[in-house]
């Protein structure tokens, strides 16, 4: 079971990656994807990236409770966090200046 945990995981942090791999070349004068990355920002920091890191909560929590293992439910929360501050936090990374 922890294989199936490990492999959600990555696969959780390779979606996010891809999805916000474009906040990476912010600071260039390429706009052509500007509006999809700040709808994609604002929809993980807004209302949907609370209710989709509560329901990756709620998910590791109930198995972690079924499994009897604190694992999924770390697992689960740490994928919350990374869900709702990981676009801030890519954003200062990437829009900081020397």
């Amino acid at each position: 079971m922890r294989n199936n945990i490990l492999k959600i995981a990555t696969v959780f942090g390779l979606l996010m990656a891809f999805l916000f791999a474009n906040e990476a070349f912010a600071g260039t004068t390429d706009t052509d994807f500007t509006a999809i990355v700040t709808k994609l920002h604002d929809w993980a920091t807004g209302t949907l990236g609370r209710v989709l890191a509560l329901a990756i909560f709620i998910v590791g929590l109930s198995l972690g409770i079924v499994q009897q293992s604190v694992i999924a439910a770390a697992v689960a929360v740490g994928g919350a966090l990374i869900l709702n501050y990981g676009p801030d936090i890519l954003t200062g990374i990437v829009a900081a200046t020397i």
